[in-house]
């Protein structure tokens, strides 16, 4: 489904919207966000994906996540499948953060693999090879070790926390 509620022909990007009994009836003293979750009528995964011709459902990527610069969306999923073809990056992540003339920018947060070593500008270069400078990280930083789950699930909202606010003066 689009943002304005049309159900999208196979090949177009949309959200994952379903119809069941057995959906979530709402969230805890929170109408707001229900009311979000259950917009025209559909049950909203948050889920973004494609329907081929068959009617195969192909997920592209969390509808959080998305990135949107300059009017372009950019699917993280896609900027981190080209960065861990690089041979020292162990993980990564992709998030948005606030930029005043493009409305966000790409930004990668990457774990390098144990005694591998890789530049900013290299990581950028194989992006934008890859992708388009569009979709392309407008800056990469290096950390030990990526934010985590109990589960090991890779944590983009402390990242987008961590990058939301204003550096602190030391």
């Amino acid at each position: 489904m689009d943002e304005n509620g049309a159900i999208l022909p196979p090949g177009q990007v949309g959200e994952i919207v379903v119809k069941a009994p057995m959906v979530m009836f709402s969230y805890i003293n929170d109408p707001d966000a229900t009311a979000d979750i259950k917009k025209f009528g559909w049950q909203h995964t948050g889920d973004l994906a494609y329907r081929d011709e068959d009617g195969y459902v192909y997920v592209t990527d969390r509808k959080r996540d998305l990135i949107i610069s300059g009017g372009f969306n950019i699917f993280p999923i896609e900027v981190e499948q080209v960065l861990l073809t690089h041979g020292a990056v162990q993980d990564c992540a992709v998030i948005g953060v606030p930029d005043e003339k493009w409305g966000e920018a790409v930004k990668a947060v990457v774990e390098l693999a144990p005694g591998k070593s890789a530049k900013e500008e290299e990581l950028i270069r194989l992006c934008k090879d890859a992708l388009g400078s569009v979709k392309a990280p407008k800056s990469i930083d290096f950390i030990a070790q990526l934010p985590r789950s109990a589960v090991g699930k890779v944590l983009k909202r402390e990242l987008r926390k961590q990058y939301s606010s204003p550096p602190s003066a030391n």
